[in-house]
């Protein structure tokens, strides 16, 4: 699905996720900041390589499995029936395969169907500031991390570098239409670049450090880690860290080798390691070294054709972008502990939110996606679940259908909400969910030439997969936002977040085509009603 994809990366398809800050203020310099979570994130790859990595769990019941003993009794337990111990638990072990995924690949644009490429063996990383590229060793040859200082000094030196911004930015080809970047990275190599962008792609991921400050704006924010204006980007990469001039910190990555389970492990531990060792102090700088020579500056070699092809992507995607609008939803009434309390899913209820904003907005019920993983099975990527239900519909219609609308009813309808979005959840995990085997049906009949089945034929399944609503959660304290792009051109991308006390959501849209303020509105008016709902005893 994703390879033979044709529309450009950014926005389609790559999300970002913004870390929150380092509790110390003095750690958020951009040079302290991302010569941190570079170590952080070699230590990460190293345990990986290793097999030492934690493995990831999915606990039934936390308070039972979630414990010291359960580790201890799994980690005594031979590795051919530890599953069998984890079992005993409640617990289920989850495929860890797209986890390498995360390091040394990178999507390369082929006409009509895109290859991932890869190459463990590489030592390097890729670093980008003014539209240009840089590469350093991070692993010696007997495969162990460099020094710290040694580290923070490259980045140091390609910080000073005095070049302006690249007026050609080869990075920007990244964001066009895939078959169209395949042409002009065909005519690149055909210039003799091939080991140029060989270096770019065998990288063990993206350092982007950009010359413009965020802030706490969380457009400004959103804007400059989701798309930006493309120069100082490489949206091939698996995996991009992208680090402000004021130290602020995200992750884009490419979707189609993994899902945003591994990656939310992954950026959840480099946080917590890179907050807790600080290999890098900001005095660190005192024992710094001349690493000049340890340092590569790529160069590309240009003709007119190459340079047309860099202008009239960047011409393309700025329009793109531009098109892109952003509204920012942050309710303080109730969060994750009240739910708890009324003994109702978070998530069903966040759900619930967006199915009763839409219909206040529009009067409508909409074809609405919710990412599942399903990590339970080997190689398993996501299911699809659909929120808006005949239950959400009962409740929305009940609430807008009264001048004065019995809470008390309202209370027992969101139990009933709760109880049909935590079964629909778990069937999508469990791998019973409707959406992929359909699709993996009409690819087969496609594929085979023959008629399609009428099923696919039908308005109703047309508007089923037209997914107006289309939303995805990465909860975690460490993460300060995460979204993604509409996935319809009247459609709305919701990326939210349930924390203790408050939930909150970016919402994506795309202007003239969707009203993505109207509908940050109606989510206000939502909650509220709902919060008075669940008070109800």
């Amino acid at each position: 699905m994703y390879l033979r994809d044709r529309v450009p990366l950014p926005i389609n398809y790559n999300p970002l996720l913004v870390f929150v800050d380092d509790p110390k203020e003095e750690f958020n310099t951009q040079l302290v900041r991302t010569s941190n979570l570079l170590i952080s994130s070699l230590r990460f790859l190293k345990s990986l390589q290793k097999g030492i990595l934690e493995p990831e769990v999915f606990h039934l019941n936390p308070s039972k499995s979630d414990t010291n003993l359960f580790r201890t009794v799994t980690k005594l337990l031979p590795s051919s029936v530890s599953w069998y111990g984890a079992y005993m638990f409640n617990a289920f072990p989850l495929d860890m395969s797209q986890y390498e995924g995360l390091f040394n690949a990178t999507r390369i644009p082929k006409k009509g169907k895109d290859l991932i490429f890869r190459n463990p063996s590489a030592r390097h990383v890729l670093v980008m500031r003014n539209g240009h590229f840089f590469t350093f060793n991070v692993i010696d040859s007997n495969g162990h991390i460099m020094e710290p200082e040694y580290i923070s000094s490259c980045i140091k030196h390609i910080l000073e570098d005095p070049s302006a911004e690249n007026q050609c930015p080869i990075g920007v080809l990244t964001t066009e239409n895939r078959d169209v970047w395949a042409e002009a990275r065909d005519h690149l190599e055909r210039l003799g670049n091939k080991e140029v962008l060989e270096l770019i792609d065998s990288s063990i991921f993206c350092i982007c450090l950009d010359d413009k400050t965020v802030g706490d704006n969380p457009e400004v924010i959103t804007r400059s880690f989701l798309h930006a204006d493309g120069v100082n980007r490489w949206f091939d990469k698996s995996l991009s860290l992208l680090v402000s001039k004021d130290g602020k910190a995200a992750v884009n990555f490419e979707h189609s080798w993994g899902d945003g389970v591994a990656v939310l492990r992954y950026f959840q531990d480099i946080h917590k390691d890179s907050t807790s060792h600080r290999w890098i102090h900001p005095e660190s700088e005192k024992s710094f070294k001349d690493v000049a020579k340890h340092i590569s500056k790529l160069e590309f070699k240009l003709d007119e054709k190459a340079k047309n092809d860099v202008l009239k992507a960047k011409e393309k995607y700025n329009s793109f972008t531009n098109s892109l609008g952003f509204s920012f939803f942050e309710f303080h009434g109730f969060g994750k502990t009240l739910c708890k309390a009324a003994q109702v899913s978070p998530d069903s209820i966040m759900q619930l939110g967006f199915q009763l904003a839409y219909n206040k907005l529009s009067g409508k019920y909409v074809g609405t996606y919710e990412s599942c993983s399903t990590a339970a099975f080997k190689h398993g990527r996501t299911e699809t679940m659909r929120p808006c239900t005949m239950a959400t519909k009962e409740f929305c219609e009940s609430l807008r259908g009264s001048h004065q609308p019995d809470f008390q009813i309202l209370r027992s309808m969101l139990s009933n909400c709760s109880k049909v979005h935590s079964n629909l959840s778990r069937e999508a995990a469990m791998g019973q969910g409707f959406d992929r085997h359909l699709f993996g049906l009409r690819k087969v009949a496609e594929r085979k030439g023959s008629a399609l089945p009428e099923i696919f034929k039908d308005p109703a399944y047309a508007t089923l997969n037209h997914n107006i609503v289309s939303t995805s959660t990465l909860s975690s304290d460490v993460v300060a936002l995460g979204g993604f792009g509409p996935v319809v051109k009247d459609g709305l991308g919701i990326g939210y977040s349930i924390y203790d006390n408050r939930l909150g959501a970016v919402v994506s849209y795309y202007k003239g085509s969707a009203d993505g303020n109207g509908f940050k509105d109606c989510l206000e008016e939502a909650f509220r009603d709902i919060h008075k709902a669940l008070l109800v005893k």
